[in-house]
């Protein structure tokens, strides 16, 4: 067996053949940035949301769960910074009226910043992504880091000028970069003025901080103590791409974990410090946990240069995707910069009474932050195999079984005999009511083997002849092909003990 490598547009082809993810509004020429999830991506998509939620909620003793609205009060985007500062910086091309993401143009001019003095040693970056940009400079140019860094010099990588358009090839048409804010707006009421304006949110966490106090209070948690939820965001984002790894609409599975500041810890507590160390192996584990391979996950802090304007540290982790290394996930040490802007904005106490200390103090957060598009996608590609079997390709889902859209394929073997028919139809009715499993006779048993393959079924049961006078079942594994002969009383007990699905 011989294994092909893989491309996204591979993982695209397919997904739209099975039925995973179509374009959005594709009979209207679509929308960009936008997907819609078939019956098998949606499943997928239920599973790895089911999956975090069971890590996160069920399996700990130190967390609540909420679901917070998508609309929140305005001042909400005041206190977190976003109505100031999220934004992207734009140029346009005055020939083509293009618009593109000035940090997302392929090219990336490095920096080295000294005592407040700017060092420019003129070396630019070809690169497609910003991450890419990263790892290419620190090899291409790893004596000149080496020679600055000795200094206590730091590195900041800025956009380059783009030579012309990528679009239209135009020379010196581009604008110099300027802000845009990518939150989507919209108006509470039937009067579009500035007084109704509300946000869809870019982020599910300020849902958690602004309800921090209910759930405290409600559900009489003291510190350490995390939130989570799993909510859809939006941002408008200029230049979607690869893709669902990029889109406007998006889900997020997201805690908050409340703790204290380390200036606060009693000997043998965890200090913000080490619960972000802590979370980050957590996450990390999780991912490899539910079948993605280790060599394709990475952890990458941030340098100092990257780390948002509320993070105290903050650390990425990466998966290998076809397109590069790229982000998974963000864990972040917040500070307490959230609870304190909410208390300032709105005028509400934000703070925590420690028993053990007798005081009040805002506690500190640690965020994992992660996709629900991008972990289907990464679990869609690291399941990903296409082999040769006996000189014919054979492509397979190898997905965790927790997370496998459908558990069981129940086929006849023979369509036009009614008493195949039947049985098979009871059987599957039988597997419905412990797990997801479907019937299925719209072709050969070969094709009907390799189209659950293709979409990650752990087992396909086949109803032959001699399954009317042996009371038996074929029962075909999807990984190893291997088939086993199962009575049929057995049938739900034998898939029970060998579906690995928690």
């Amino acid at each position: 067996m011989t294994e092909k490598p893989l491309t996204m547009d591979t993982i695209v082809s397919l997904c739209k053949r099975r039925g995973v993810i179509f374009p959005g509004s594709e009979i209207y020429g679509g929308l960009g940035g936008t997907f819609d999830y078939g019956p098998i991506g949606a499943e997928l998509k239920k599973n790895v949301k089911a999956a975090w939620w069971r890590a996160m909620i069920y399996e700990r003793d130190d967390m609540e769960g909420i679901d917070a609205a998508i609309l929140m009060n305005r001042q909400t985007w005041v206190a977190s910074g976003h109505v100031q500062n999220f934004s992207d910086p734009l140029v346009d091309c005055k020939q083509c009226k293009k618009r593109f993401r000035a940090d997302n143009m392929g090219r990336f001019r490095i920096l080295f910043v000294k005592d407040g003095q700017t060092n420019d040693p003129d070396i630019e970056i070809n690169a497609e992504t910003w991450e890419e940009a990263v790892e290419r400079a620190e090899k291409k140019h790893k004596h000149a880091f080496n020679e600055f860094f000795k200094g206590g010099a730091e590195r900041i990588l800025r956009p380059a000028p783009p030579k012309s358009c990528p679009e239209c090839g135009a020379k010196d048409s581009l604008t110099a970069p300027r802000q845009f804010n990518l939150m989507f707006r919209t108006f509470v009421g039937p009067v579009e003025e500035e007084a109704a304006e509300v946000f869809l949110r870019p982020e599910t966490a300020q849902g958690i901080f602004v309800n921090f106090q209910n759930v405290a209070t409600t559900m009489r948690r003291k510190l350490p103590f995390g939130i989570a939820q799993i909510g859809k965001s939006f941002r408008n984002e200029i230049t979607p791409r690869n893709f669902i790894f990029r889109t406007r609409e998006f889900e997020q599975m997201e805690v908050e974990f409340f703790c204290k500041p380390g200036a606060k810890c009693q000997p043998g507590e965890r200090s913000d410090e080490q619960w972000h160390e802590y979370w980050l192996a957590e996450r990390f584990n999780w991912y490899s946990r539910y079948g993605i391979r280790k060599e394709n996950l990475r952890l990458r802090p941030h340098d100092p240069n990257e780390l948002a304007h509320y993070a105290k540290a903050c650390s990425d982790v990466e998966y290998k995707f076809p397109i590069g290394w790229q982000e998974l996930e963000g864990i972040a040490n917040r500070t307490d910069f959230d609870l304190a802007q909410h208390q300032k904005v709105s005028g509400k106490d934000q703070t925590y009474f420690d028993p053990d200390l007798k005081e009040k103090y805002i506690p500190y957060v640690i965020e994992p932050s992660a996709g629900v598009d991008r972990s289907s996608l990464a679990f869609l590609c690291d399941a990903y195999h296409s082999e040769m079997v006996e000189g014919r390709e054979r492509v397979v889902l190898r997905l965790h079984h927790a997370l496998a859209p459908i558990k069981v394929a129940v086929m006849p073997l023979l369509r036009n005999r009614p008493e195949i028919v039947e049985m098979a139809a009871k059987l599957t009715l039988d597997c419905k009511r412990k797990f997801y499993a479907v019937y299925d006779d719209t072709g050969s048993i070969g094709k009907l083997y390799r189209r659950q393959d293709e979409i990650g079924t752990p087992y396909c049961v086949t109803v032959d002849v001699d399954s009317l006078s042996d009371g038996k079942v074929t029962v075909r594994e999807r990984d190893t092909m291997a088939q086993d002969r199962i009575v049929v009383d057995s049938l739900v007990a034998y898939l029970q003990d060998h579906l690995k699905i928690e």
